[in-house]
Parts: structure tokens; sequence; C-alpha cells
């Protein structure tokens, strides 16, 4: 990777509370412009992470650039190219639509008739034209995500760090929300976000997977899920004497001892299980669940989504 194009690098990054260590010697290369997104379990240090690069956290160890200023010795600089938006934005419920906007242009230096143009540009980009009046207290959960980014690009950050922004809204905010996101990657706007969601995960430039503190995967989604081993088949158990989770637990029971089956997961009353060869171990698996007496339902093979990458790559990390 071009140094060059790098906007945020990290080296040994660690920060340590007491004797937990949080993050553990973090090595993070951000490209310019792309949108990276971080996934892994609770407690693997990814709001930690971002708190660091957003400089309102000290590192315990270690080193990081970010926009070409250093954040030990230039954390006031790298502040006024950064947008920083929490799990909870702060924003102020007894103020409207335009007068929270108006309060970060304030907050940021941002006056005349940049604000002017500014706040109309993020109205319209975020979709709250219709709402200037109205207070961000009564706003839905997904229109106050919306209003949070919106302060959060009023001084039109060159990064922006997004900590589970979508989380608590509803799927088609989620997907608004991720639209304008797309918008901002066009213009070149670089995003670090850390999502519970794997579907959000899909649509980042690259992941990074973080597990116990450590960054231990990165790359682009088709890079991740190709991490996988085996061809991925999908089915639904079904049988007269068992259901619910005791008929996916025998399921399971028959298949882990097939040769050739890699590895199971399940979804719902769905299975997904990972075998080296399709057509070779169909007529097996049929087989031994019908002595059972449980058929496989709709089986079709399916490509590995992130989730699935996900489920197995930290399945495996647990057990070693």
């Amino acid at each position: 990777m071009n140094t060059n194009d790098l906007i945020i690098k990290t080296e040994n990054l660690t920060k340590q509370f007491g004797p937990i260590i949080a993050v553990n010697g973090l090595n993070l290369e951000v490209k310019k412009g792309e949108i990276f997104g971080l996934v892994g379990p609770d407690g693997a240090g990814k709001t930690t992470t971002i708190r660091m690069l957003a400089a309102i956290m000290d590192p315990t160890a270690g080193s990081a650039t970010i926009a070409g200023f250093d954040l030990r010795q230039q954390a006031e600089e790298i502040k006024k190219h950064i947008g920083y938006m929490a799990q909870q934005f702060a924003l102020y419920g007894d103020l409207s639509v335009l007068e929270n906007l108006t309060f970060f242009a304030d907050v940021y230096g941002v006056s005349g008739k940049v604000r002017r143009e500014r706040i109309e540009r993020l109205l319209t980009f975020a979709r709250l034209t219709e709402f200037t009046g109205r207070r961000a207290g009564q706003l839905s959960g997904g229109m106050k995500k919306k209003l949070g980014l919106a302060c959060a690009l009023i001084h039109a950050p060159d990064i922006l760090y997004l900590d589970e922004p979508t989380t608590g809204v509803d799927p088609v905010s989620r997907r608004e929300f991720w639209d304008i996101l797309a918008g901002l990657h066009s213009d070149q706007t670089t995003i670090l976000v850390n999502t519970p969601y794997m579907d959000e995960a899909e649509r980042c430039s690259r992941v990074g997977l973080m597990y116990q503190g450590r960054l231990v995967e990165r790359g682009t989604p088709n890079e991740i899920k190709a991490l996988i081993r085996g061809e991925l088949v999908e089915f639904k158990p079904e049988a007269d004497h068992l259901h619910g989770v005791g008929l996916l637990r025998r399921t399971n029971q028959v298949l882990a001892q097939l040769p050739g089956v890699l590895e199971i997961q399940t979804y719902g009353d769905l299975m997904h299980v990972f075998v080296d060869n399709i057509a070779q171990r169909r007529s097996q698996m049929k087989a031994a669940l019908a002595m059972e007496r449980i058929t496989m339902a709709n089986f079709r093979q399916t490509a590995p989504r992130m989730e699935e990458a996900f489920i197995s790559l930290i399945g495996k990390m647990e057990q070693a």
C-alpha cells in the first residue's frame, strides 16, 4: 500500500485500563476516501480504537498519524480535521434541527456565507429540510441519527468516525443512512465506522476484524469471505417427531460426525453447512439424516455472506 495514500496509520497502538488491555498493539492503515469498517464481538476494542483516533482518549503506548498529524503531539490539530459521532450523539433535545446545526457550526467556527450554504446542503443531504423547526427530542430514531451525522459534518472534516451509528434504528432508516454515507464516499470523505451489522460491513471498502483488542484480519468484504473453507449449503430440517431447538440440535449432531462437513451454523430454523464438496456430500447428508427421520427441505447452494464469515472466524479464534 502506497503510504502517500494513507490518512490514518497506527503502529502498535495500545490502550490499557488497569490490568485490562482494551486495544493491544493495533496496526491499522486507512486510505484516503475509503470506508473502513471495524467489526468484532462486544469488548473487542472497537469503540476504544475510535476514541483514541479521535484524539479524545490518550493511548497507553504506540503511535498514530491522523491526516498528517501526530496523535500524541498534535491532538488539537487532528480535531479540526475529523468529525466524530458517538453511539449516543450529544444532540440538544430542546433545540430545533436548525438550532442544533447552528450550535455545532458555532463550536467549529463555521460562520457567514459558508455556514448558510453548508447548513442548507446538509439539510438537503440528510433529508431534513422539511423538519428544520422540529425539536431534536421529537425526531424519530433514524432522523436523530441523520441530524447527528449532519452536525458531525458541519465543518467539512476530512475523516468521519462513526461508532455504531445505526444501532437502534429501523431497517429503512439504516439503509437511508448508508445511502448518505455512500454520497460522502463519492465525495472522497474518509469514513471509519464501527458496526455490529454484517450487511453494513458488506458496504465498506475494506473491513477489519477485531478480537480481544487485536486486529486479526483485514481486507475487502470478498477477501474476508474467501477465508472461509468449503462450499456452503442451506436447508431447513424437517421431521414429524422433532421440532424447534431439539430438531436443530439433532441435525447438527448427525451432520457434525460426517466426513467432509467442515462447519455448521444455525440461522433461525435454517442450517448453513460448509462441506468440502457438495456433489459428493449431499447424498451422504441426506442418508444420515434419513436414518433419524429428518429431511432437508429447500436444499440449495449459496454464497457465504459477511455474517457467515464473521461467525466462522470468531468461532475459530474462541476455540484456539
